[in-house]
Protein backbone atom coordinates (compact mmCIF):
# COMPACT_ATOMS: atom_id res chain seq x y z
CA UNK A 1 0.00 0.00 0.00
CA UNK A 2 2.86 2.36 0.83
CA UNK A 3 4.60 1.54 -2.44
CA UNK A 4 1.35 2.26 -4.34
CA UNK A 5 1.04 5.72 -2.68
CA UNK A 6 4.66 6.50 -3.57
CA UNK A 7 3.96 5.42 -7.16
CA UNK A 8 0.91 7.71 -7.37
CA UNK A 9 2.82 10.63 -5.87
CA UNK A 10 5.59 10.09 -8.41
CA UNK A 11 3.11 10.23 -11.30
CA UNK A 12 1.55 13.40 -9.91
CA UNK A 13 4.97 14.98 -9.48
CA UNK A 14 5.98 14.11 -13.06
CA UNK A 15 2.63 15.35 -14.39
CA UNK A 16 3.00 18.67 -12.59
CA UNK A 17 6.54 18.99 -13.93
CA UNK A 18 5.31 18.29 -17.44
CA UNK A 19 2.52 20.85 -17.13
CA UNK A 20 4.99 23.41 -15.80
CA UNK A 21 7.33 22.71 -18.72
CA UNK A 22 4.46 23.14 -21.22
CA UNK A 23 3.50 26.46 -19.61
CA UNK A 24 7.11 27.72 -19.76
CA UNK A 25 7.50 26.70 -23.42
CA UNK A 26 4.15 28.31 -24.26
CA UNK A 27 5.15 31.57 -22.59
CA UNK A 28 8.53 31.62 -24.35
CA UNK A 29 6.88 30.99 -27.71
CA UNK A 30 4.35 33.76 -27.08
CA UNK A 31 7.14 36.16 -26.06
CA UNK A 32 9.13 35.33 -29.18
CA UNK A 33 6.05 35.96 -31.32
CA UNK A 34 5.56 39.35 -29.70
CA UNK A 35 9.21 40.23 -30.27
CA UNK A 36 9.25 39.24 -33.94
CA UNK A 37 5.80 40.55 -34.88
CA UNK A 38 6.17 43.38 -37.44
CA UNK A 39 5.21 46.80 -36.09
CA UNK A 40 4.83 50.24 -37.62
CA UNK A 41 7.93 52.32 -36.96
CA UNK A 42 9.35 55.82 -37.41
CA UNK A 43 13.06 56.40 -37.91
CA UNK A 44 14.68 59.85 -37.75
CA UNK A 45 17.86 60.55 -39.74
CA UNK A 46 19.92 63.56 -40.80
CA UNK A 47 19.16 65.04 -44.24
CA UNK A 48 21.80 67.78 -44.31
CA UNK A 49 21.67 71.53 -43.80
CA UNK A 50 20.03 74.33 -45.76
CA UNK A 51 22.10 77.12 -47.28
CA UNK A 52 21.25 79.10 -44.12
CA UNK A 53 22.74 76.36 -41.93
CA UNK A 54 19.43 74.94 -40.66
CA UNK A 55 19.58 71.20 -39.94
CA UNK A 56 17.01 69.15 -41.84
CA UNK A 57 15.76 65.79 -40.60
CA UNK A 58 14.17 62.96 -42.51
CA UNK A 59 11.49 60.79 -40.92
CA UNK A 60 10.80 57.35 -42.37
CA UNK A 61 7.46 55.69 -41.60
CA UNK A 62 7.34 51.92 -42.18
CA UNK A 63 4.37 49.59 -41.91
CA UNK A 64 4.30 45.83 -41.32
CA UNK A 65 4.04 45.08 -45.06
CA UNK A 66 7.28 46.86 -45.91
CA UNK A 67 5.89 50.11 -47.30
CA UNK A 68 8.13 53.04 -46.40
CA UNK A 69 7.36 56.74 -46.64
CA UNK A 70 10.06 59.32 -45.97
CA UNK A 71 9.41 63.02 -45.35
CA UNK A 72 11.56 65.96 -44.28
CA UNK A 73 10.79 68.98 -42.12
CA UNK A 74 11.69 71.29 -45.03
CA UNK A 75 8.39 71.88 -46.83
CA UNK A 76 6.90 68.73 -45.33
CA UNK A 77 8.31 67.14 -48.48
CA UNK A 78 7.70 63.44 -49.14
CA UNK A 79 11.13 62.46 -50.47
CA UNK A 80 10.39 58.79 -51.20
CA UNK A 81 7.47 56.38 -51.01
CA UNK A 82 7.68 52.67 -51.75
CA UNK A 83 4.78 50.57 -53.03
CA UNK A 84 4.57 46.90 -53.97
CA UNK A 85 4.18 45.65 -57.54
CA UNK A 86 2.21 42.52 -58.42
CA UNK A 87 5.22 40.38 -57.47
CA UNK A 88 5.48 41.97 -54.04
CA UNK A 89 8.54 44.09 -54.87
CA UNK A 90 8.56 47.44 -53.07
CA UNK A 91 10.00 50.32 -55.13
CA UNK A 92 10.02 54.10 -54.89
CA UNK A 93 7.08 55.62 -56.78
CA UNK A 94 7.57 59.37 -56.25
CA UNK A 95 9.97 61.83 -57.84
CA UNK A 96 12.38 63.70 -55.61
CA UNK A 97 15.99 64.15 -54.54
CA UNK A 98 18.52 62.63 -52.16
CA UNK A 99 19.75 65.92 -50.71
CA UNK A 100 18.42 69.22 -49.41
CA UNK A 101 20.52 71.31 -51.81
CA UNK A 102 18.53 70.14 -54.83
CA UNK A 103 15.21 70.84 -53.11
CA UNK A 104 16.36 74.38 -52.39
CA UNK A 105 17.79 74.97 -55.85
CA UNK A 106 15.52 73.47 -58.49
CA UNK A 107 12.56 71.50 -57.19
CA UNK A 108 9.26 71.91 -59.09
CA UNK A 109 7.39 71.41 -55.78
CA UNK A 110 8.32 67.69 -55.64
CA UNK A 111 6.40 66.09 -52.75
CA UNK A 112 5.74 69.35 -50.87
CA UNK A 113 2.91 70.75 -48.78
CA UNK A 114 1.46 73.64 -50.79
CA UNK A 115 0.00 76.77 -49.18
CA UNK A 116 -1.33 79.17 -48.26
CA UNK A 117 -3.02 78.83 -51.61
CA UNK A 118 -2.50 75.86 -53.90
CA UNK A 119 -2.56 76.59 -57.63
CA UNK A 120 -2.94 80.03 -59.23
CA UNK A 121 -4.51 83.38 -58.38
CA UNK A 122 -4.84 85.78 -61.31
CA UNK A 123 -2.30 88.61 -61.30
CA UNK A 124 -1.68 87.98 -57.60
CA UNK A 125 -4.69 90.07 -56.59
CA UNK A 126 -7.92 89.42 -54.74
CA UNK A 127 -10.41 91.19 -52.50
CA UNK A 128 -11.72 89.99 -49.15
CA UNK A 129 -14.30 91.84 -47.03
CA UNK A 130 -13.76 95.01 -49.07
CA UNK A 131 -9.99 95.00 -48.68
CA UNK A 132 -7.70 94.46 -51.69
CA UNK A 133 -4.63 92.28 -51.27
CA UNK A 134 -1.55 91.98 -53.46
CA UNK A 135 0.20 88.63 -53.40
CA UNK A 136 3.64 87.69 -54.66
CA UNK A 137 3.67 87.23 -58.45
CA UNK A 138 5.89 84.25 -59.18
CA UNK A 139 4.39 82.54 -62.24
CA UNK A 140 4.38 84.94 -65.15
CA UNK A 141 1.77 87.51 -64.22
CA UNK A 142 0.11 85.24 -61.66
CA UNK A 143 0.54 83.98 -58.11
CA UNK A 144 1.33 80.25 -57.79
CA UNK A 145 1.43 77.85 -54.83
CA UNK A 146 1.77 80.43 -52.07
CA UNK A 147 4.41 82.70 -53.59
CA UNK A 148 8.18 82.90 -53.59
CA UNK A 149 8.39 81.30 -50.15
CA UNK A 150 5.30 79.20 -49.73
CA UNK A 151 4.77 76.35 -47.31
CA UNK A 152 6.91 74.16 -49.59
CA UNK A 153 9.98 76.11 -48.37
CA UNK A 154 8.99 76.51 -44.71
CA UNK A 155 10.72 74.71 -41.84
CA UNK A 156 8.02 72.68 -40.08
CA UNK A 157 7.99 71.47 -36.50
CA UNK A 158 7.50 67.70 -36.39
CA UNK A 159 5.83 65.48 -33.81
CA UNK A 160 5.68 61.68 -33.93
CA UNK A 161 2.75 59.47 -32.93
CA UNK A 162 2.80 55.66 -32.95
CA UNK A 163 -0.03 53.20 -32.34
CA UNK A 164 -0.29 49.43 -32.84
CA UNK A 165 -1.23 49.89 -36.48
CA UNK A 166 -0.37 53.46 -37.54
CA UNK A 167 2.60 55.80 -37.67
CA UNK A 168 1.99 59.55 -37.87
CA UNK A 169 4.04 62.66 -38.47
CA UNK A 170 2.38 65.82 -37.16
CA UNK A 171 3.82 68.85 -38.98
CA UNK A 172 3.13 72.33 -37.61
CA UNK A 173 3.87 75.79 -38.98
CA UNK A 174 2.86 79.36 -38.14
CA UNK A 175 2.48 81.61 -41.16
CA UNK A 176 2.74 85.18 -39.90
CA UNK A 177 0.39 88.01 -40.82
CA UNK A 178 1.00 89.29 -44.40
CA UNK A 179 3.51 86.56 -45.23
CA UNK A 180 3.65 86.56 -49.07
CA UNK A 181 0.75 89.05 -48.91
CA UNK A 182 -1.76 86.90 -46.98
CA UNK A 183 -3.57 88.44 -43.98
CA UNK A 184 -3.73 86.82 -40.56
CA UNK A 185 -1.46 84.74 -38.38
CA UNK A 186 -2.30 81.28 -39.64
CA UNK A 187 -1.52 78.21 -37.57
CA UNK A 188 -1.30 75.14 -39.78
CA UNK A 189 -1.08 71.46 -38.93
CA UNK A 190 -0.66 68.69 -41.49
CA UNK A 191 -0.66 65.07 -40.32
CA UNK A 192 0.71 62.19 -42.39
CA UNK A 193 -0.59 58.82 -41.13
CA UNK A 194 0.60 55.53 -42.63
CA UNK A 195 -1.34 52.36 -41.74
CA UNK A 196 -0.97 48.65 -42.37
CA UNK A 197 -3.39 48.75 -45.32
CA UNK A 198 -0.77 50.59 -47.43
CA UNK A 199 -2.76 53.77 -47.05
CA UNK A 200 -1.55 57.29 -46.30
CA UNK A 201 -4.09 59.64 -44.75
CA UNK A 202 -3.30 63.35 -44.90
CA UNK A 203 -5.24 65.62 -42.58
CA UNK A 204 -4.97 69.39 -43.04
CA UNK A 205 -5.98 71.82 -40.28
CA UNK A 206 -5.67 75.61 -39.96
CA UNK A 207 -6.93 78.56 -37.92
CA UNK A 208 -6.37 82.31 -38.35
CA UNK A 209 -6.69 85.42 -36.20
CA UNK A 210 -7.89 87.44 -39.23
CA UNK A 211 -10.12 86.59 -42.15
CA UNK A 212 -7.93 85.05 -44.85
CA UNK A 213 -7.96 82.52 -47.68
CA UNK A 214 -6.65 78.96 -47.42
CA UNK A 215 -6.28 76.15 -49.95
CA UNK A 216 -3.81 73.40 -49.07
CA UNK A 217 -2.65 70.32 -50.98
CA UNK A 218 0.14 67.76 -51.34
CA UNK A 219 2.26 67.95 -54.49
CA UNK A 220 3.82 64.50 -54.94
CA UNK A 221 4.76 63.46 -58.48
CA UNK A 222 3.94 59.76 -59.01
CA UNK A 223 5.32 57.19 -61.41
CA UNK A 224 4.00 53.69 -60.70
CA UNK A 225 6.20 51.86 -63.19
CA UNK A 226 9.29 49.89 -62.20
CA UNK A 227 11.77 52.73 -62.47
CA UNK A 228 11.17 56.47 -62.24
CA UNK A 229 12.88 57.10 -65.60
CA UNK A 230 9.89 56.06 -67.71
CA UNK A 231 7.07 58.30 -68.90
CA UNK A 232 3.62 58.12 -67.31
CA UNK A 233 1.78 57.92 -70.64
CA UNK A 234 0.91 54.21 -70.27
CA UNK A 235 -0.68 54.75 -66.85
CA UNK A 236 -4.45 54.24 -66.93
CA UNK A 237 -6.36 57.01 -65.18
CA UNK A 238 -9.87 57.42 -63.77
CA UNK A 239 -11.20 60.78 -62.52
CA UNK A 240 -14.64 60.81 -60.91
CA UNK A 241 -15.81 63.94 -62.71
CA UNK A 242 -18.22 65.00 -65.44
CA UNK A 243 -16.67 68.44 -65.98
CA UNK A 244 -13.44 70.44 -65.84
CA UNK A 245 -12.33 74.06 -65.67
CA UNK A 246 -11.10 75.51 -68.98
CA UNK A 247 -8.20 77.96 -68.62
CA UNK A 248 -6.78 80.93 -70.48
CA UNK A 249 -3.27 81.05 -71.93
CA UNK A 250 -1.81 81.78 -68.44
CA UNK A 251 -3.62 78.72 -66.95
CA UNK A 252 -6.17 80.79 -65.02
CA UNK A 253 -9.72 79.30 -65.10
CA UNK A 254 -12.06 81.28 -67.34
CA UNK A 255 -14.96 80.73 -64.93
CA UNK A 256 -16.70 78.25 -67.21
CA UNK A 257 -17.43 74.72 -66.00
CA UNK A 258 -17.30 72.56 -69.14
CA UNK A 259 -18.54 69.01 -69.69
CA UNK A 260 -15.88 66.40 -70.43
CA UNK A 261 -18.15 64.79 -73.04
CA UNK A 262 -16.34 64.27 -76.35
CA UNK A 263 -13.16 65.92 -75.09
CA UNK A 264 -9.66 64.63 -74.21
CA UNK A 265 -10.60 65.43 -70.59
CA UNK A 266 -13.00 62.50 -70.21
CA UNK A 267 -11.47 60.07 -67.70
CA UNK A 268 -14.73 58.73 -66.30
CA UNK A 269 -13.75 55.32 -67.65
CA UNK A 270 -10.18 54.05 -67.35
CA UNK A 271 -8.02 55.53 -70.12
CA UNK A 272 -4.32 55.79 -70.81
CA UNK A 273 -2.85 59.19 -69.97
CA UNK A 274 -1.25 59.28 -73.42
CA UNK A 275 -4.41 58.35 -75.34
CA UNK A 276 -5.42 61.94 -76.17
CA UNK A 277 -2.67 64.07 -74.67
CA UNK A 278 -1.39 65.18 -78.09
CA UNK A 279 -4.80 65.85 -79.61
CA UNK A 280 -5.19 69.22 -81.39
CA UNK A 281 -7.05 70.88 -78.51
CA UNK A 282 -6.48 74.49 -77.43
CA UNK A 283 -6.76 73.57 -73.75
CA UNK A 284 -4.04 70.95 -74.08
CA UNK A 285 -2.01 73.51 -75.98
CA UNK A 286 -2.19 76.01 -73.11
CA UNK A 287 -0.83 73.47 -70.63
CA UNK A 288 1.41 71.54 -73.04
CA UNK A 289 -0.72 68.61 -71.90
CA UNK A 290 -2.96 68.18 -68.87
CA UNK A 291 -2.67 70.88 -66.21
CA UNK A 292 -6.30 71.45 -65.28
CA UNK A 293 -8.76 71.12 -62.42
CA UNK A 294 -11.59 68.61 -62.64
CA UNK A 295 -14.85 69.41 -60.82
CA UNK A 296 -15.39 66.34 -58.65
CA UNK A 297 -18.74 64.61 -58.23
CA UNK A 298 -20.59 64.17 -54.93
CA UNK A 299 -19.02 67.25 -53.36
CA UNK A 300 -21.33 67.21 -50.34
CA UNK A 301 -20.72 63.58 -49.42
CA UNK A 302 -17.42 64.10 -47.63
CA UNK A 303 -14.62 61.59 -48.09
CA UNK A 304 -15.24 59.60 -51.28
CA UNK A 305 -13.42 58.07 -54.24
CA UNK A 306 -12.11 60.79 -56.58
CA UNK A 307 -9.42 59.24 -58.80
CA UNK A 308 -7.20 56.24 -59.48
CA UNK A 309 -4.14 55.36 -61.54
CA UNK A 310 -3.02 51.91 -62.73
CA UNK A 311 0.30 50.97 -64.31
CA UNK A 312 -0.13 47.75 -66.37
CA UNK A 313 3.48 46.57 -66.33
CA UNK A 314 4.03 46.76 -62.55
CA UNK A 315 0.40 46.14 -61.66
CA UNK A 316 0.46 48.99 -59.13
CA UNK A 317 -2.81 50.75 -58.36
CA UNK A 318 -3.16 54.12 -56.62
CA UNK A 319 -6.63 55.13 -55.39
CA UNK A 320 -7.36 58.60 -54.03
CA UNK A 321 -10.20 59.53 -51.69
CA UNK A 322 -10.94 63.11 -50.62
CA UNK A 323 -13.57 65.51 -49.30
CA UNK A 324 -12.35 68.32 -51.60
CA UNK A 325 -14.36 69.81 -54.52
CA UNK A 326 -11.60 69.61 -57.15
CA UNK A 327 -8.55 67.72 -58.29
CA UNK A 328 -5.69 69.03 -60.42
CA UNK A 329 -4.27 66.50 -62.84
CA UNK A 330 -0.83 67.57 -64.04
CA UNK A 331 1.00 65.32 -66.50
CA UNK A 332 4.55 66.56 -65.85
CA UNK A 333 4.62 68.75 -68.95
CA UNK A 334 7.32 71.09 -67.67
CA UNK A 335 9.80 68.37 -66.74
CA UNK A 336 12.38 68.70 -69.49
CA UNK A 337 15.23 66.36 -68.63
CA UNK A 338 17.42 69.02 -67.00
CA UNK A 339 16.74 68.00 -63.37
CA UNK A 340 18.92 65.22 -61.98
CA UNK A 341 16.97 62.34 -60.47
CA UNK A 342 17.62 60.18 -57.41
CA UNK A 343 19.43 57.69 -59.63
CA UNK A 344 21.86 58.00 -62.51
CA UNK A 345 19.74 59.94 -64.98
CA UNK A 346 17.47 62.98 -65.12
CA UNK A 347 13.71 63.45 -64.86
CA UNK A 348 12.43 63.51 -68.41
CA UNK A 349 9.36 64.96 -70.09
CA UNK A 350 6.19 63.56 -68.49
CA UNK A 351 8.07 61.24 -66.15
CA UNK A 352 5.72 62.01 -63.26
CA UNK A 353 2.09 63.01 -62.70
CA UNK A 354 0.31 64.88 -59.91
CA UNK A 355 -3.22 64.43 -58.62
CA UNK A 356 -3.67 67.35 -56.24
CA UNK A 357 -6.93 67.55 -54.29
CA UNK A 358 -7.95 71.13 -53.46
CA UNK A 359 -10.37 73.97 -54.17
CA UNK A 360 -10.48 75.57 -57.60
CA UNK A 361 -7.73 77.90 -58.82
CA UNK A 362 -8.48 81.64 -58.60
CA UNK A 363 -11.51 81.01 -56.37
CA UNK A 364 -11.11 84.34 -54.48
CA UNK A 365 -11.83 86.13 -57.77
CA UNK A 366 -14.74 83.95 -58.85
CA UNK A 367 -17.75 84.11 -56.53
CA UNK A 368 -19.43 81.15 -58.27
CA UNK A 369 -16.63 78.83 -57.14
CA UNK A 370 -16.73 77.22 -53.66
CA UNK A 371 -15.46 79.64 -51.02
CA UNK A 372 -11.87 79.47 -49.73
CA UNK A 373 -12.40 82.11 -47.01
CA UNK A 374 -11.39 81.19 -43.47
CA UNK A 375 -12.91 83.51 -40.87
CA UNK A 376 -11.80 84.09 -37.28
CA UNK A 377 -13.19 81.33 -35.05
CA UNK A 378 -13.54 78.88 -37.91
CA UNK A 379 -11.35 75.84 -38.52
CA UNK A 380 -10.08 74.72 -41.90
CA UNK A 381 -10.12 70.92 -41.91
CA UNK A 382 -9.87 68.50 -44.82
CA UNK A 383 -8.72 64.94 -45.48
CA UNK A 384 -7.24 63.13 -48.48
CA UNK A 385 -6.25 59.45 -48.56
CA UNK A 386 -3.85 57.64 -50.92
CA UNK A 387 -4.34 53.86 -51.04
CA UNK A 388 -1.91 51.51 -52.83
CA UNK A 389 -2.61 47.99 -54.04
CA UNK A 390 -1.75 45.87 -57.08
CA UNK A 391 -3.44 43.57 -59.56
Amino acid sequence: MIRFKVFILGIMKNTLSLLLLIIIISCETSTKKNITMPLVTIEKTDFGKTRDGISINQFTLKNKNGMELSAINYGGIITSWTAADRNGNYEDVVLGFNNIAQYEKESPYFGAIIGRYANRIAKGKYELNGISYDLAVNNGENHLHGGFKGFDKAIWEVGQVLSDSTASLVLSYKSIDMEEGYPGNLRVQVTYTLDNEDRLTIKYEAESDRATIVNLTQHSYFNLSSGLDRTILEHELIINSDSFLPVDSTLIPTGEIRSVNNTPFDFRASKKVGANINDPNIQLGYGNGYDHTWVLKDQHQGLRFVASAYEPQSGRVLEIFSDQPGIQFYSGNFLDGTIKSKGEGNYGFRSGFCLETHHYPNSPNNKSFPSVTLNVGEKYETITEYKFSHK
